[in-house]
């Protein structure tokens, strides 16, 4: 398990601050595999895994709900055949936090223990 996975998520109000350039390459090293795109003026960070089929890929949607429920912060998943896009941001601040990345790295270890992505 990363560093960064074993750490918990803090409780993120609206006028908590989004995570620094300095920070967001800190960060973003722990999570190599994930980029950080922005859509409407938003930051976010996002990756695809991809699997053998459409049955996998579903299965690692359900998976990665599953661990965002227990922390109450959703990402956007898009599952298709074989391939499940993942994008962690925190709505409430508009922008990435440090949860974001935490999240990023839990779910990469959901995919490891899943059926290993390509």
């Amino acid at each position: 398990m990363s560093e960064l996975a074993e750490l918990k998520c803090e409780a993120c109000s609206a006028d908590a601050p989004t995570v620094s350039e300095a920070e967001m390459h800190s960060l973003g090293a722990d999570v190599p595999e994930w980029r950080i795109v922005e859509r409407d003026g938003i930051m976010q960070l996002e990756r695809e895994f991809t699997f053998r089929n459409f049955k996998q890929a579903l299965a690692f949607t359900n998976k990665v709900g599953d661990l965002a429920e227990a922390e109450g912060h959703h990402p956007a998943l898009t599952t298709e055949w074989g391939k499940v896009t993942v994008t962690w941001w925190s709505h409430k601040i508009k922008g990435l936090h440090k949860n974001d990345f935490i999240m990023a790295a839990r779910t990469d270890e959901v995919a490891q223990s899943n059926v290993r992505a390509d």
